[in-house]
């Protein structure tokens, strides 16, 4: 038994079970107050000196307009640092915060749920080095919720404004409302960062979780995705290589209208209006305007752009087509596996089942355990000798980091070697 596993056994209480006790106390506003917001480079020189004078973690979040505009930029940035305050700071009133980054750049960020922010971190010159999930966190810590307002709750005792989340962040100005919710975001985030390493160390945790921070924190940017018209809602429906071509017309086209009209683009053409011209093929503007999406509200200059779409899609050479599928990278589906080879089935059926009750019994998820795609990878193509050493290289190669395979190359090994 590990010495993880023997600290959750002796005190699983914490790190499992939701708030009991007295109700947590609303937290109604920041304690030095909403400050203004930072949008012009004089004040932004100001916000720089200070956090840079600063101390400690600085705690980071980010608001986006998802649903509103195109891509995922960000529209206000909250920063909080002992010896500094509170910092909103206008990404789209000062769009270069590299210096606010460069000053920060030695600091350890705590973000929430950091990868959905450090994009649109990273395109307004802001990259940390170093930085603490509280999400991560929680997830390793075996929280059944990790949402920021729940840890907040069931940590530190505090209820976090919950109202504003999915508004329109780049409306202009800002009402104090939200411009109050956004600074509770930061408020407690230093503090739920320090219970949380506290309570990773008690677990025997902590080096695993500084590891998986510091992998996020070194991870490079994504590559583009191939084939993004390839994630419209619906797709599934669509069977025919010519009706796949409209899906693709229509998507490139809407995105590139999207983009200049920085509009998020189901603002501009929905996906079920997308899936239903690729179902219905129609040849004229006037067939279009009767399928669900392209109603009596869109006038006929935007109706004859979608069917120049279609009309183009009509038209393409047969080569020209798009398959139904991209073509497969790695292993096939799971549910392939028993036709297409028994024995891997076999082994990944005794893998997951290992990978799933260790982590059971170290009370985090499996997929924080060692990524589903890794275990697959792993038993479709398993190493010719099934040891431990092997393995561990094996997982290595896949991507797992030090702490993961430390926790599951026997248990792995073992199931492996139990189908070979």
């Amino acid at each position: 038994m590990t010495d993880a596993q023997q600290t959750a056994e002796a005190s699983p209480e914490v790190s499992t079970r939701e708030p009991s006790g007295p109700a947590p106390v609303p937290l109604l506003a920041p304690r030095e107050g909403v400050p203004p917001v930072t949008a012009d480079p004089e004040a932004l020189a100001g916000v720089v000196s200070a956090f840079a004078a600063g101390t400690g973690p600085v705690a980071v979040d980010a608001e986006r307009a998802s649903g509103y505009r195109y891509g995922q930029r960000a529209y206000l940035v909250q920063l909080r640092r002992a010896g500094a305050g509170t910092a909103l700071v206008d990404p789209a009133a000062v769009p270069d915060l590299s210096a606010l980054g460069e000053a920060l750049a030695q600091a350890e960020w705590v973000l929430h749920a950091a990868t959905q922010d450090l994009p649109c971190l990273r395109d307004i010159g802001m990259v940390p080095t170093r930085l603490f999930d509280t999400e991560l966190a929680g997830r390793l810590a075996g929280f059944a919720r990790v949402g920021l307002g729940v840890m907040v709750e069931t940590v530190l005792g505090y209820s976090l404004e919950k109202g504003h989340s999915a508004v329109d962040w780049s409306s202009r100005p800002l009402p104090e409302p939200w411009l109050r919710y956004a600074a509770l975001d930061v408020e407690l985030l230093v503090d739920l960062r320090d219970a949380l390493e506290e309570e990773l160390r008690r677990q025997g945790k902590l080096e695993w979780a500084l590891e998986e921070f510091a992998a996020i924190a070194a991870a490079p940017p994504p590559p583009p995705r191939k084939d993004p018209w390839r994630r419209t809602s619906g797709l599934h429906k669509v069977r025919r290589r010519r009706q796949l071509a409209v899906v693709r017309e229509l998507w490139t086209a809407r995105d590139r209208l999207a983009r200049r009209r920085d509009l998020s683009p189901g603002k501009v053409l929905s996906d079920a209006a997308i899936i239903a011209a690729a179902q219905a093929l129609p040849p004229d503007v006037k067939t279009l305007a009767g399928l669900h999406g392209f109603g009596h509200r869109m006038g006929r200059r935007q109706l004859q752009q979608w069917q120049s779409a279609i009309d183009r899609a009509r038209e393409l050479p047969e080569a020209e087509l798009p398959q139904p599928g991209l073509p497969a990278e790695g292993p096939p589906p799971p549910r392939a596996w028993p036709d297409r080879d028994p024995a891997a089935a076999a082994r990944l059926a005794a893998a997951r089942g290992a990978v799933t009750a260790h982590a059971e019994e170290l009370r985090l998820p499996q997929e924080n355990l060692l990524a589903p795609d890794v275990v697959r990878r792993l038993c479709w193509e398993p190493p010719a000798e099934r040891t431990p050493q092997a393995v561990s290289e094996a997982l290595r190669g896949l991507g797992a980091r030090e702490w993961q395979i430390e926790q599951t190359v026997e248990a792995l090994t073992e199931a492996l070697g139990a189908t070979a």
